[in-house]
């Protein structure tokens, strides 16, 4: 392998976590703003609206931050905060689509759970 091969892989593993860190930020503020708009006295349905948006939202939050600092995290322990991430997101998206007005919250959880996706290839 050369220089420039593994500098344009380190630029493309940089450019995939960079992409992931982004995806994991713009769900954790969406799915905030989602469970700060439902009545914390709502019914069952609403609560476990309100309950998967803050998990996703605190999830989310975690895993950009993995990705985004210095960390002391193995491949392993990367690995499995993305898979955790993924998961997260991706049920939350199944809540958010029962109920109207969510489209856009119920995207953002896809596209990071695509993104966690895309970025665990990466490693390996």
């Amino acid at each position: 392998m050369t220089t420039t091969t593994s500098q344009q892989e380190l630029f493309r593993f940089l450019e995939d976590r960079f992409a992931c860190a982004q995806a994991c930020t713009e769900c954790a503020r969406v799915c905030a703003l989602r469970a700060s708009l439902v009545d914390p006295d709502g019914d069952e349905e609403q609560e476990l609206l309100r309950r998967k948006g803050i998990m996703c939202a605190e999830v989310c939050d975690a895993t950009c931050r993995v990705l985004s600092e210095e960390n002391h995290l193995d491949e392993a322990g990367i690995r499995a905060q993305l898979e955790w991430c993924r998961s997260v997101c991706l049920e939350c998206a199944q809540v958010l689509d029962l109920h109207a007005g969510n489209e856009d919250a119920a995207k953002a959880c896809r596209e990071c759970a695509q993104e966690c996706t895309d970025f665990m290839a990466t490693l390996a």
